[in-house]
């Protein structure tokens, strides 16, 4: 049996949950919490780092230090999950959605403009497996209209565009160290915030709407409310976990690397004949190579190969179902929204088993299994073909 995923320890995670223990704090903003923000902040050059329960709280927070008012338009891409829009709902903001590039499955940056009206005040550009959006054009679309950006990083910790860390560029950015990515803690995210303006108030949020961090600070005599908010400080022990994993950084970068690259190599020969595509890294694109998924010719062969690949033991699995066309989609009347890229792409992809400790073995048996597949299925082509 092959998962599509298998949660890992890779170093001392255990050790610093013991640790986080012992020290007498397990609730949150407890040593380990605090070490994780400011590894992000040292080593991805971003202002401020608040740690969350997960990247949907992150995105929340996003959401509501933009300030919205029912009617203001964000505009974020359909082929997504579902929190990079419903945050937005939630403040009572309209999704404006736009098409995905055919190459990495971003935002489409040359489509963006024309979505942009009097009523727009976000851009939502998600970095989709690891891979970056072209951020210095959406960066400078947002610019010249006054917009803010939320970079959606939840895939794309530890990866970076043009040198910069991916979250470090918009005006705000969001983590995700659920199960399923790279680094993981169970559930858990980060808000980083990279314009100043909005620090003050993310802190205000984050505790539930008081000012509490100004009175650990002590430039308070005590704390109240004064603010919308949440709870959105994560468990010390989830940080713990955490923090055993981002000092291995690297070695864990190195690792997917690795799987990644035999991946595309045990199956450039079918992409080369066709029977599939594989993912495109732009050249200003460093990935943290978060996934690997082909592209099958119709979606009919896409769901043929996860159901073979399911009957030889193997998970693997589709990716998002386009949110413009979803039953919420219908309700906040987008389904009539033209994206052809999206709708494509999205009924071909199939995501392969990634996880830190898959061996090459396993990787092995999952592109053998896809290779007699397609071999079987292109040559029942041309025997119909020369028959014909």
């Amino acid at each position: 049996m092959i998962p599509f995923n298998k949660p890992f320890i890779a170093g001392k995670e255990l050790h610093y949950i013991a640790q986080a223990v012992t020290f007498g704090n397990i609730a949150g903003d407890g040593f380990f919490t605090k070490k994780c923000a400011t590894l992000f902040q040292e080593q991805f050059g971003i202002a401020k780092v608040l740690m969350t329960p997960s990247c949907t709280a992150a995105l929340e927070m996003a959401a509501i230090l933009c300030d919205l008012r029912p009617g203001d338009e964000v505009i974020v891409p359909s082929y997504t999950f579902v929190s990079t829009v419903s945050a937005f709902v939630r403040e009572g903001a309209t999704p404006v959605f736009v098409d995905v590039r055919p190459d990495t499955l971003n935002l489409d940056e040359s489509q963006i403009e024309a979505a942009v009206t009097e009523r727009t005040k976000a851009i939502v550009p998600v970095h989709y497996a690891g891979v970056s959006c072209e951020m210095d054009r959406i960066m400078e679309i947002a610019e010249r209209h006054d917009l803010l950006v939320i970079e959606d990083a939840a895939q794309g910790v530890n990866a970076s565009y043009k040198g910069r860390a991916l979250g470090s560029i918009g005006h705000l950015g969001t983590y995700s160290f659920h199960e399923t990515k790279n680094y993981i803690c169970g559930e858990g995210g980060a808000l980083c915030i990279n314009d100043p303006r909005f620090i003050e108030r993310a802190e205000i949020i984050r505790d539930k709407g008081t000012n509490r961090q100004r009175f650990f600070r002590g430039e308070v005599d005590k704390y109240t409310w004064v603010d919308v908010g949440s709870s959105y400080v994560p468990s010390e022990i989830c940080s713990a976990f955490l923090y055993g994993q981002l000092e291995l950084l690297d070695t864990i970068a190195r690792r997917r690397r690795e799987i990644y690259e035999f991946y595309g190599r045990l199956l450039e020969p079918l992409a080369v004949r066709g029977l599939l595509e594989l993912p495109q890294i732009p050249a200003d694109c460093q990935s943290n190579y978060h996934m690997f998924y082909i592209l099958l010719p119709t979606q009919e062969l896409r769901d043929s190969v996860m159901d073979r690949l399911r009957g030889e033991g193997i998970t693997a699995v589709f990716h998002y179902i386009p949110l413009h066309s979803s039953p919420m989609g219908i309700q906040l009347g987008t389904h009539e929204t033209k994206l052809p890229v999206t709708e494509n792409l999205s009924g071909r992809l199939l995501r392969l088993p990634f996880f830190y400790s898959i061996s090459d073995e396993e990787v092995q048996n999952v592109t053998d299994v896809i290779s007699e597949i397609l071999q079987s299925v292109n040559s029942r082509k041309n025997v119909t073909a020369n028959a014909g």
